[in-house]
């Protein structure tokens, strides 16, 4: 069991950003649901109570008691499948994404995309008649918005890039990216209708991103500087090394004081001797200033 232990944990701190990533989803996954079958086990009537403080509530007054899940949410999952393609996406695409950009963007535009998509998801709730009578018993969770900003910003860089999908060929990464969105607009008022305002605010995000990156400006650099910042907290600060004191004897030390002090005098000599030598000229010095000169260029 160690060794698993280990091996994950190198697999981590070697894999690319986007599989770290992926780890920190499936563990908190699997986290969640042994938690709930915990809780099961002793007839806890709080199980799905205690989860909804993870995910992002639509409504406004349960926000601000939870301000945390506007992040935490994008970690969640309800079930296999769900955690299963969000994760296969964001394998795909993570892969694509940094043949374009840089590591530190892919984790910034992930939760960019993941707070977007939050964002949006709650005010679309609170501003359109028709979600108001689902608002206090709504919460999403999902790291749909936050992979869908990865999948739009790589296709508003490349376009043309070329995507192979089973049995249908392949397609260039704008018409998926396309589809998805298109999709998304369509079923915005479908069940899932928390999900796909939130995957529209994600890809909106990512498009952003991706127009501002080309303009100079990062979007995410907020974010990186945050994550930074936090990590170096609960980072291990290195032992200062001890500091080593020599000791001398008193004869050392006078020793050190002759030394120093004949070569004060050698160069306050050598110095005397130049100014002579440009205020004379050579045939100027005597036989021993010319020796002292002689001796000290070959020093």
């Amino acid at each position: 069991m160690a060794t698993i232990i280990t091996d994950l944990r190198d697999t981590f701190r070697r894999g690319s950003i986007y599989i770290q990533l992926i780890f920190i989803n499936v563990a908190v996954f699997v986290a969640a649901k042994l938690a709930g079958v915990a809780l099961q086990l002793f007839n806890a009537d709080g199980t799905l109570s205690l989860f909804s403080w993870l995910e992002l509530p639509a409504s406004p007054v349960r926000f601000i008691m939870q301000p945390w899940s506007l992040l935490t949410y994008m970690f969640m999952h309800e079930g296999l499948l769900h955690i299963l393609f969000n994760m296969l996406w964001l394998y795909w695409f993570g892969a694509i994404f940094l043949n374009m950009f840089s590591a530190k963007h892919l984790r910034g535009l992930y939760v960019l995309g993941g707070i977007c998509g939050g964002v949006l998801y709650i005010v679309a709730y609170n501003v359109f008649p028709y979600f108001r009578p689902y608002i206090d018993h709504s919460f999403m969770l999902g790291a749909s918005a936050a992979v869908l900003a990865i999948v739009a910003a790589a296709a508003y860089r490349e376009p043309n890039y070329p995507i192979r999908l089973f049995l249908l060929g392949t397609l260039r990464l704008k018409y998926l990216a396309l589809i998805v969105i298109g999709m998304d607009l369509l079923l915005i008022t479908s069940d899932n209708a928390g999900g796909h305002i939130a995957h529209l605010g994600g890809a909106l995000a990512g498009l952003l991103f991706a127009a501002e990156l080309g303009k100079g400006r990062d979007l995410t650099a907020w974010i990186n500087r945050a994550i930074d910042g936090t990590a170096a907290l609960f980072a291990r600060k290195p032992r200062k090394p001890k500091m080593k004191v020599h000791y001398s004897n008193s004869s050392t030390r006078q020793k050190d004081y002759d030394y120093n002090a004949r070569k004060k005098a050698q160069s306050d000599e050598i110095d005397r001797i130049l100014d002579k030598l440009r205020k004379t000229g050579y045939e100027g010095l005597s036989d021993e200033e010319k020796k002292s000169l002689f001796d000290a260029s070959k020093r």
